[in-house]
């Protein structure tokens, strides 16, 4: 096996110049690092990270927990997390907890036992006292997308009660008072605070919630459009709908006009996170702004910052959400 001492003697650089290169640090000049890269080419030399982990005590490997792979929300959010934490040169672990507690905490263990430096942890299932217990254990964490109380130093979360009662404002502010909801999953947290948020504005503005005027779906686009339709088959009269995701507005717009409505002309539509396709429906898409990317990278930071002592940004760890208008919205006639 090709040693460092070798690549060094061959470049007719020190061992610890060799070791910058592999690390790429900025503190090589670049004539000096193409000749180790090209000794170390024409050695056939491969850093051994295990060896290098052992000696170090780090991997420079981040262990990252999300619901699932699909859809648009997780894939930005872990690159705003990605790009950070290359130009760190650190890597991403990422497996995937399905909103199932026990497969949650067995991918936590695995990355554990993988030795990963850090976590972030986006997790549905698995307990407040669970993630408090983890925090008190020598693993830097960072749970996106949830708050908990007691560790809220931990945590990076939109304010999702907030971007619910903003989103239903939104349609009363345009005289809408015959207003539907298509709720998320109500096993999650995001799912049940952008409800309570809406039936706060509702409250606030003197509208009664009614049970027929909810269906509940996954967060998935197909959702969207099974609760527009379980809404049309209970023949509920609405002028607008609240939806708890872009995906779901996306789905709930595809059933609307299958039923033969106008959007926004018959019914308003919203939709919350805001991600990239939401601008390119017909008509773009009304939203609450989620800014996935940014919190994907304040997470990675956060991780720089507590477990490699790379500190270079300030953490906001409940963010505000705002109103996007576009063109499914509309004043009520």
């Amino acid at each position: 096996m090709v040693t460092i001492k070798q690549v060094s003697e061959l470049a007719g650089v020190s061992s610890a110049t060799v070791s910058r290169v592999i690390n790429n640090t900025d503190t090589v000049k670049e004539k000096t690092r193409k000749q180790v890269v090209d000794a170390m080419e024409k050695l056939g030399y491969r850093h051994n990270v295990i060896a290098a982990s052992l000696a170090s005590n780090k991997t420079h490997t981040v262990g990252y927990v999300v619901p699932e792979l699909h859809g648009s929300f997780f894939g930005t959010m872990m690159a705003g997390s990605e790009k950070v934490l290359r130009q760190a040169n650190k890597h991403m672990f990422v497996v995937t907890g399905h909103s199932d507690e026990d497969l949650e905490k067995k991918e936590i263990e695995a990355l554990l036992s993988r030795r990963c430096d850090a976590l972030i942890l986006h997790v549905e299932a698995v307990s407040d006292a669970y993630l408090v217990d983890l925090a008190s254990q020598d693993v830097p964490m960072i749970i996106v997308n949830r708050y908990i109380e007691d560790i809220g130093e931990k945590c990076i979360s939109l304010d999702n009660v907030l971007g619910g009662y903003l989103a239903t404002h939104h349609l009363i502010q345009l005289g809408h008072k015959d207003i539907a909801y298509a709720a998320g999953a109500l096993f999650k947290a995001d799912g049940i605070n952008r409800l309570t948020g809406h039936k706060k504005a509702l409250q606030e503005n003197g509208l009664s919630f009614q049970d027929s005027m909810m269906a509940e779906g996954s967060f998935q686009a197909f959702s969207g459009e099974e609760c527009v339709d379980e809404l049309m088959a209970r023949k509920v009269h609405f002028t607008a709908i609240a939806c708890a995701n872009d995906e779901m507005a996306s789905g709930a717009i595809n059933a609307l006009r299958k039923h033969g409505k106008r959007v926004p002309e018959d019914v308003s539509v919203i939709g919350f996170d805001n991600v990239d396709f939401a601008s390119y429906l017909t008509p773009k898409l009304t939203t609450i702004d989620y800014p996935i990317r940014e919190i994907g990278a304040m997470a990675a930071q956060w991780i720089l910052n507590h477990a490699y002592g790379d500190g270079k940004m300030s953490i906001e760890h409940i963010l505000a959400p705002q109103v996007i208008v576009r063109g499914t919205t509309a004043k009520l006639i």
